[in-house]
């Protein structure tokens, strides 16, 4: 299945889009983790604010 996603972003419209990583603090604990997204690449500054 991977073959398949990876065969999709190589396409001309798969170009548009980026895999953002974002590290998020629990409240609770104080540690990090890490939420991944694939976003379109004019919509990456937007996400990174949230």
């Amino acid at each position: 299945m991977a073959k398949k996603v990876v065969a999709t972003l190589k396409t001309a419209t798969g170009k548009d889009w980026a895999k953002v990583i974002k590290a998020v603090k629990s409240p609770k604990t104080g540690s990090y983790t890490f939420k991944e997204e694939m976003v379109p690449v004019d919509k990456v500054q937007e996400f990174l604010t949230k």
